[in-house]
């Protein structure tokens, strides 16, 4: 056995149009691929439709961020004054919302833009420092003026004749390649 050959990591489809990669992401949706991305040099309308993605959850990561936030700020606020230290000045109560606000708004957005940056981290699986694609030099272009649909190997429909068939005559892609890791 070749210790040298390294393993796929799955087809790139080259296309020359944005109306061409939103016709194949949609043939690639309905076919039931599941392990597959686009890649453009500029952001197409309705292509997260196209693809069959879901809504993102960051706002959920956003929410809880800020609830926890806020309600720390208040917390913190009350035990201050009704225990750390309690000081009744002009007869004035030990703790009332109103001052804590200020404290706690600014805790609001703090660990909402924190649940956002990180949630975003976990879910996007960040930091990727390696992607097979990086090596491939057609794939260069995806940031000039190409567009690219890459199924990967690990797709349970993935075949290697059966998904470059699909591709080159399903999806009228210009170029189909295989990618190695």
């Amino acid at each position: 056995m070749n210790s040298n050959r390294s393993k796929p990591h799955g087809l790139l489809a080259e296309f020359h149009t944005a109306a061409d990669i939103f016709e194949a992401a949609m043939r690639c949706r309905d076919a039931g691929f599941t392990q597959w991305d686009v890649y453009t040099p500029f952001p197409i309308h309705g292509m997260d439709e196209a693809m069959g993605l879901r809504k993102s959850p960051v706002g959920w990561f956003t929410f809880c961020g800020g609830f926890t936030g806020f309600f720390t700020g208040m917390t913190m606020i009350w035990y201050m004054n009704k225990f750390d230290y309690p000081l009744v000045v002009g007869g004035k109560p030990l703790f009332t919302p109103l001052y804590a606000f200020p404290v706690s708004y600014e805790m609001t957005i703090l660990l909402s833009a924190f649940g956002t940056l990180f949630g975003m981290f976990f879910l996007n699986q960040l930091p990727k420092f390696y992607n097979p694609l990086f090596k491939n030099e057609r794939f260069k272009k995806s940031t000039d003026d190409r567009f690219f649909l890459c199924i990967e190997a690990t797709d349970p429909k993935f075949g290697m004749d059966a998904t470059r068939t699909f591709l080159t005559e399903k999806c009228h892609a210009a170029v189909v390649e295989l990618v190695e890791d």
